[in-house]
């Protein structure tokens, strides 16, 4: 097979629309990619490509800004931003995936990150050889097939219900799709930022330093404006102060659950976080989604518990990086050392 690049960038957008479809999560649409340009650091490289029996594949692909060709860092989606890989109206190939990967080979950016979805990894697996550094992943979704009522009984955990029956009674939720509580979100995420420090032994100017960079409250806003009514943030209130809260996005048959945070003392005992998950998962619901992304998870972790409660499965995924300098090797070295000083603990 064979494909031939057709358009690069923003001359891309129109033939991205059109290879969409209703099972496209959030972060393989142009509007997150708009998101992820938003935000300061990136800039727009998606490929079209046309492949010789017509049809059209489209790679989501951004360029971190102002380096040179022979240095360029890209991601599909970049870390931290989601899922991409490869997209096409009439579906993706292994075949397909096969000469994208060529492609991108050829072209010898110092490092391409590609995330795709689960259901993708197989045949970008197939595609790649011992060259390509495979990092694996696992995701939580939930199945809301059947609709709200089926889920509750069927799906949460009666752990997960006591615990919304409990919350009704000492939270209060709010909801909004406009932006106005990103700023709420964001001083709770900056204390959980703490939090998981403590637990990890690390210092604390250090983390913070980090979670600015990666995660600044420029892109929570970003997103925010940028998307509009397919962000919600919810925020759960004990006695008027916010102790929890999510963010949810939504395109197609998709809700997913993207970030969130918590001040632990106020939260504790509350039921706050199961309260919020049942409400954003009711409103999928109602509005016809199919599935509710719960993001990845160490298996076996507390966190992978969590999501378990609410019917969430696991989905076995991966990232593949093409370098042309280990750099995956060189940075888990380094993390591997801070943490060895730092005394890091699982």
């Amino acid at each position: 097979m064979s494909i031939q690049l057709e358009a690069v960038g923003l001359a891309a957008r129109s033939a991205w629309e059109a290879a969409l479809g209703p099972d496209a999560v959030i972060a393989q649409t142009p509007a997150w990619m708009a998101c992820v340009c938003a935000s300061g650091r990136w800039e727009d490289a998606t490929r079209v490509y046309q492949a010789d029996d017509g049809r059209l594949l489209v790679l989501p692909l951004a360029r971190m800004r102002q380096l040179p060709s022979v240095a360029a860092v890209e991601g599909s989606m970049p870390q931290d931003w989601g899922a991409g890989g490869l997209l096409c109206a009439d579906g993706v190939t292994a075949a397909d995936v096969r000469a994208v990967v060529a492609d991108l080979r050829a072209r010898r950016a110092l490092r391409t990150l590609v995330c795709p979805r689960p259901r993708a990894v197989d045949a970008w697996a197939a595609a790649v050889d011992g060259g390509v550094v495979k990092t694996p992943r696992m995701e939580q979704t939930l199945d809301l097939a059947g609709g709200f009522d089926t889920v509750w009984s069927e799906r949460f955990t009666r752990k997960v219900r006591s615990w919304h029956r409990k919350a009704e009674q000492r939270v209060t939720v709010t909801w909004d799709d406009s932006g106005l509580l990103v700023p709420v979100f964001d001083a709770l995420y900056r204390r959980s930022v703490e939090r998981w420090a403590r637990m990890q032994h690390e210092p604390l100017p250090l983390a913070r330093l980090r979670a600015r960079r990666r995660e600044p409250v420029a892109k929570f806003t970003a997103v925010a404006e940028g998307l509009g009514p397919a962000c919600r943030v919810g925020v759960a209130y004990r006695e008027g102060e916010p102790a929890a809260a999510i963010v949810v996005l939504a395109h197609g048959d998709h809700a997913t659950y993207w970030r969130g945070a918590m001040d632990r003392e106020l939260a504790a005992g509350t039921g706050a976080n199961e309260l919020l998950h049942v409400l954003a998962i009711e409103h999928a619901c109602a509005h016809g989604r199919r599935f509710y992304h719960l993001g990845q998870s160490a298996p076996g972790s507390s966190l992978a518990r969590f999501k378990r409660g609410f019917g969430a499965e696991e989905e076995h995924a991966a990232a593949f990086a093409f370098e042309r300098l280990p750099l995956t090797a060189a940075q888990t070295a380094v993390k591997d050392r801070v943490k060895a000083l730092v005394g890091f603990r699982d």
